[in-house]
Parts: structure tokens; C-alpha cells; sequence
């Protein structure tokens, strides 16, 4: 498939918008690869943690607990939560101050785990996600669901966002919009799909000079 000129997208979002300030307001700033580097595993795991409980759920209700959240993972420090025994994450099940999902709650300790795992292997998971490249980071989304639990489909993909690191995302209206300029011919599921979308982006970050998740917020606002 041919893939247009992004200038021709970014006209279309800019008529929705009504004015060039508009626009450019509501676009997102990605973290710098030093901004990236000095934030805390703890800080990775709540914003984790978050995503994964907010998926499915309306988020104001998480916003809402979260400080009991914070609490009871113990201000998400890494140590302290993979070492959380059984006995300690069943009684959270009858904590009515968190949202009590069982297989959720088991995953920020196997999360804390990751991350210690990751820091072992790599001497640091925070520099591991800074230094990803964003020209290839559907496959930080690959590994994202593999090593970790409950970051599959989109959740991966937002705790990026969440944590600022540069990302693009797929939500309907940024799929609406891939097929709306011709761009994919049906919603990405597989990572074939998602490789040749990457490609795309790509194409349009080396046309735009725009962080990723600039080029995202600008294809979800090219559509009604």
C-alpha cells in the first residue's frame, strides 16, 4: 500500500482541531533517553500496576483507591513486593479499599520480580527501556508480554505512554484513521500487521521529525 504524506493527516486533525495552537496543545512529550534513565523501578512498577488495573475498568475508580494501592504494595518498591507471600496477597483479596482482582494482584509481585530479573541481566530495566529504540518498539510490546503479566494487548503499549516513554499507540481512532488513509486494510492483531504499521510510522517520524507519540495523537485526531 501507498502511505500518504503526512502532511495531508496532519491537515485533516488540524481542521477537527480549528487551529494550529489547538492542536499542538494536546500533543503529547515524550521523556528524553536522560529523563527516562533517572526514574525508579518503583515508579515503573506503580505506573505498571496502574495500567493493569485501570484496563477494563473505569479509570477514576482506580484513581480513586489508588493511595491504598500505594499502601498496601508497599510504595511499589521492587524488594518489597516480590518478597509478598501467598498468605499476604490472599488477605489483600479481602482488602475493599483496592479493586480485588486475584490474577491482578498476583501481578505486580511477579512484575517486581521482572524487574529485579531484568536488573540482574541487564544491570538496569530503567536504561533497558531508555535505550530501546522507538523505531522498533513493537517488539519492546512483544517482550513486554512475555516477561510480564497483564501487559498484553494494550496495556504494554500505555504503560509506556503512562511513563513517557515514546510510543505510538493503536486505539480505535488511531486504526480508524490507518484505514481510513489507506495506510492497512484491517484492524493489526499479529505482529506482521504491527511490524508493517511500525514501518509506517517510521516513514512518517523520518517526514515529520515528530516523536511517535505525536504521530499517533495526530492520526487519532485526522478522523470524526
Amino acid at each position: 500500500m501507498q502511505i500518504k504524506s503526512f502532511d495531508i493527516i496532519y491537515e485533516s486533525a488540524l481542521d477537527h482541531a480549528g487551529s494550529i495552537a489547538s492542536l499542538e496543545n494536546i500533543l503529547p512529550t515524550p521523556r528524553s533517553k536522560t529523563q527516562l534513565k533517572n526514574l525508579t523501578d518503583a515508579f515503573c512498577l506503580s505506573n505498571m500496576t496502574r495500567r493493569i488495573f485501570q484496563a477494563g475498568l473505569n479509570r477514576k475508580i482506580i484513581d480513586n483507591k489508588w493511595p491504598a494501592f500505594e499502601e498496601v504494595f508497599h510504595q511499589f518498591d521492587i524488594d518489597a513486593v516480590r518478597m509478598m507471600g501467598d498468605e499476604t496477597l490472599d488477605r489483600l483479596m479481602e482488602d475493599k479499599r483496592i479493586v480485588r482482582h486475584w490474577r491482578k494482584i498476583q501481578s505486580v509481585r511477579h512484575n517486581a520480580q521482572t524487574i529485579y530479573d531484568i536488573n540482574e541481566d541487564t544491570n538496569s530495566f530503567i536504561d533497558y527501556l531508555a535505550e530501546w529504540p522507538s523505531d522498533n518498539i513493537v517488539e519492546l510490546w512483544e517482550i513486554l508480554k512475555k516477561r510480564f503479566t497483564q501487559l498484553g494487548g494494550a496495556s504494554g503499549p500505555y504503560f509506556l505512554r503512562r511513563i513517557k516513554k515514546d510510543t505510538f499507540l493503536l486505539t480505535p481512532d488511531v486504526v480508524r484513521a490507518l484505514l481510513r488513509w489507506g495506510t492497512i486494510d484491517e484492524e493489526p492483531k499479529n505482529k506482521k500487521q504491527k511490524r508493517y504499521v511500525q514501518q509506517c510510522m517510521n516513514q512518517w517520524q523520518a517526514e515529520t521529525k515528530r516523536p511517535y507519540c505525536q504521530i499517533s495523537m495526530i492520526l487519532a485526531r485526522s478522523v470524526e
